[in-house]
């Protein structure tokens, strides 16, 4: 997970939670995240919480990794306990790269936690890949196991942009894996695509648009560069190798993601993500954007159960020296107070097709909500039914809607 991780309160060594929060847990959903940290190289923009061989140090490897998650999935059976069981309705195992660890690893982590809370029937369950690191041979593994969905980093169809991006794979790679993952007979196909990178062309995220719907898949998701201090990125713009990112570029490109995908029967469900369809809409992702619980388990995982959110050590040989004491990997955790579960749920159902309902709004809130509609930032139709819902002009400003709806 990137970033600095904030201070919190102690976690017990057992892990335990409160009763009011084992008590809460799958009311609004439950799913499982699984962090893998491993990749084979290290991307330019990247800072999230991964590492590559030379990086790992002693204590952790990717070949035992499935048996410390598998113990963290003990623990956490024992600290949730039976009452009520949670049944798991998404699991997403993202990353780092999980499609580094074997098939049959990532395999035997679903099947333990199918067997310590049970897959619900119509279960998602998605893992990111680089296009890279799958072949049709361990796409049917994977799907064989039980994986609906593959989510697979993109970027780019433009070599240039890869180069940039420090990306390892062809520029044709991406859109040949996503082919390869719907023979192997995955329901659900994602490319990723990042918009903004210094040097891309109008021209060039047009042919990767143009790319993404040629191969056939049902969800996309796009977002615009962002430089995160202490990345190779960013210290390639702070000498003045390459210019910072554009607000008004990537406000272009936007615009053009939505009419190219418009076009092609996308619709947007999320101010980054657009689906085919209802059903290829990523309902992990949704779990959390609505406030749901989730368990998650790895080096740097945040979980969120009852309204208590906890995140573990970020360092693999840390993570396994825990667990293989008896102890939590939990770092610290924090309660989320009423306000803050209420700030949280604007900040993010705002960013929903399917808005946020007025009457959560506070007087001031709604009183923004107001001005919103009248700039032409919200849905006049939904605000007339009670609903906030951004317009396309609105998507682009979606953080100043949000400034004005928590006064």
């Amino acid at each position: 997970m990137p970033g600095v991780l904030p201070e919190g309160e102690p976690v017990p060594r057992d892990g335990s939670l409160p009763a009011t929060a084992r008590r809460a847990v799958g009311a609004r959903g439950f799913g499982v995240y699984v962090h893998v940290p491993f990749c084979a190289s290290r991307c330019g923009y990247c800072d999230f919480n991964t590492y590559t061989a030379s990086e790992l140090g002693g204590g952790a490897s990717r070949e035992t990794y499935a048996d410390s998650v598998l113990a963290e999935l003990a623990l956490a059976a024992r600290v949730l306990g039976d009452s009520p069981p949670p049944r798991v309705d998404t699991v997403f195992v993202g990353g780092g790269t999980p499609t580094l660890l074997p098939a049959d690893d990532l395999a035997r982590i679903l099947d333990g936690i199918d067997r310590v809370w049970g897959l619900a029937a119509d279960a998602e369950v998605t893992t990111e890949a680089n296009p890279e690191s799958v072949s049709p041979e361990s796409l049917k593994t994977l799907r064989a196991a039980g994986y609906t969905r593959i989510s697979l980093g993109m970027q780019s169809a433009a070599p240039g942009v890869l180069a940039v991006l420090d990306r390892r794979h062809s520029a044709g790679r991406a859109t040949a894996a996503a082919l390869e993952a719907r023979d192997a007979g995955f329901e659900h196909v994602n490319l990723d695509l990042i918009y903004g990178t210094p040097g891309e062309t109008a021209e060039d995220f047009a042919a990767s648009l143009a790319q993404v719907v040629d191969a056939g898949v049902d969800h996309v998701s796009a977002y615009a560069l962002i430089v995160e201090d202490g990345t190779r990125l960013a210290a390639r713009m702070r000498r003045g190798e390459l210019p910072y990112p554009s607000d008004d570029v990537a406000a272009d490109r936007y615009l053009a993601a939505e009419a190219a995908l418009g076009e092609a029967g996308f619709s947007w469900y999320e101010v980054s993500n657009w689906a085919r369809s209802a059903a290829a809409a990523c309902r992990h992702n949704l779990l959390y954007w609505t406030g749901a619980d989730w368990w998650g388990l790895g080096p740097g995982a945040h979980s969120h159960v009852g309204g208590v959110r906890w995140w573990n050590v970020k360092h693999p040989s840390a993570y396994a020296a825990r667990l293989a004491e008896g102890a939590s990997p939990a770092l610290a955790r924090e309660q989320l107070t009423p306000d803050e579960q209420h700030m949280e749920d604007v900040m993010l159902r705002v960013r929903l097709a399917s808005g946020l309902p007025l009457d959560v709004l506070d007087e001031p809130g709604r009183a923004g909500a107001e001005r919103a509609r009248d700039a032409g930032l919200l849905d006049a139709g939904a605000y007339a039914r009670g609903l906030v819902v951004l317009t396309l002009r609105g998507r682009l400003l979606a953080d100043a809607v949000v400034r004005d709806l928590l006064p």
